[in-house]
């Protein structure tokens, strides 16, 4: 199961060193680079002090060139990057917040995030969109595949309950940063 892991908006004191060991460690197959309101260069800052034998494991959400000039795993679209660079070649993953967002985008990119799964632990009032039932029909119909992670509420301890419900992985952001 594909465990990726998402950083908090905010940057926060040893945040590389902790990406490092999430990825050295295998606690994380890939680290998902999200500051919405991070400039180029301190976004670029960061992935400078992550070791770069470990770049092609990072994922960046804003200021793609980065995924070029570093050569990044991918780039996650959003509703503030809602396509690709020209001529991407590497990873392109996408928050959808609906099942018809996922059955629309996930034959388009390498994978997609479904959220909110769980109530959220790091989006106070955020709870869960899908009931059991309604996420074990989407499994049925192969809306929910390998291509899907669950988002939202995600915890460790859930990836068994997360793998159950036939989610191709998990991403992960409150848990791994408490």
């Amino acid at each position: 199961m594909k465990v990726i892991i998402l950083t908090l908006p905010e940057f926060v004191e040893g945040e590389a060193r902790r990406i490092e060991a999430f990825l050295r460690q295998g606690i994380a197959s890939s680290v998902h680079l999200r500051k919405p309101t991070a400039t180029f260069s301190e976004l670029e800052a960061l992935v400078r002090a992550i070791p770069a034998d470990l770049h092609s494991r990072l994922v960046v959400h804003d200021h793609f060139d980065l995924a070029t000039q570093y050569g990044l795993q991918g780039v996650h679209l959003n509703r503030r990057n809602p396509l690709p660079p020209a001529g991407w070649q590497g990873s392109v993953s996408r928050s959808c917040h609906s099942l018809a967002e996922v059955a629309e985008w996930k034959g388009r990119c390498t994978y997609v995030s479904l959220s909110p799964i769980f109530d959220s632990i790091s989006k106070q009032g955020y709870p869960s969109a899908f009931t059991p039932e309604v996420l074990g029909q989407a499994r049925v119909e192969g809306i929910i595949d390998h291509r899907v992670l669950a988002l939202g509420g995600v915890t460790f301890r859930r990836l068994p309950l997360v793998e159950a419900m036939g989610f191709g992985g998990a991403m992960i952001l409150g848990d791994a940063w408490r």
